[in-house]
């Protein structure tokens, strides 16, 4: 009993420390996919063809640079996100150099790639890739964690859009690089097997419809002026 109590006592202070839980977003303000997202090719059909087709040219691509920069973006943590990120940006982008964007990227990430594409994945339960080939991806040590894990929306793609639409806010002299490494990190998903193709542009679509729900979101609003504060800073070089 004491044992849950420190626990329960500890996660309190975390919350209290940071100010925060892990979202901007309750489920009920995020995009509900389920809404205006049709269902995944069905076997068989033309465009479940178009996944196959993909997701064998996506095996031609793992041995390439192509294909190294794939497995990179298959780690979401923030400082992985934001490392990615960095050259498009055109400024190095990390929890020490950048910390108000670190912490606004932290956190609006897991609207995108939690909770406006959960429902759709639950919905579903399409079989991923690898699983339905079986056989192996370019990230091994993630096969057993995600292989019961709904492979329609590809929460990955949602964030690199996500992302890179709220850089894009931040420094819109870069929105066009930006954009192109958002999609970039999504595509990676269907070159690594994680994902079908498909998957991935549905990802990429509910991405961008969470950028105008965390506009009205006011604790969203804040930390994103702390984040174009500190880019000016830097720009300025002070």
């Amino acid at each position: 009993m004491k044992k849950t109590t420190c626990i329960i006592a500890l996660l309190f202070a975390a919350v209290v420390c940071y100010g925060q839980s892990n979202h901007y977003l309750t489920k009920e303000e995020a995009p509900h996919d389920t809404v205006f997202m049709g269902a995944p090719p069905a076997f068989g059909s033309l465009l479940f063809e178009q996944d196959f087709h993909m997701y064998q040219y996506g095996k031609t691509l793992r041995p390439t640079p192509r294909g190294q920069q794939a497995v990179k973006d298959a780690d979401t943590s923030a400082g992985s996100v934001l490392e990615g990120f960095s050259e498009a940006f055109g400024m190095t982008l990390s929890k020490e150099n950048t910390p108000e964007i670190y912490k606004l990227i932290a956190r609006m990430k897991e609207d995108a790639g939690s909770y406006a594409t959960r429902c759709t994945k639950n919905f579903y339960k399409r079989t991923r890739p690898y699983a339905l080939y079986n056989e192996p991806t370019a990230v091994p040590e993630a096969e057993e964690g995600l292989r019961n894990n709904g492979s329609y929306v590809s929460g990955h793609s949602a964030i690199g859009v996500a992302v890179s639409m709220v850089l894009a806010t931040i420094n819109p002299e870069r929105q066009d690089q930006l954009f192109k490494r958002g999609l970039d990190f999504g595509d990676s998903r269907w070159i690594v097997g994680f994902h079908h193709y498909s998957d991935v542009k549905a990802g990429q679509m509910v991405g961008a419809l969470v950028l105008p729900a965390l506009l009205n979101n006011a604790e969203f609003m804040e930390q994103l002026a702390k984040a174009k504060a500190e880019f000016a800073r830097l720009k300025a070089g002070k």
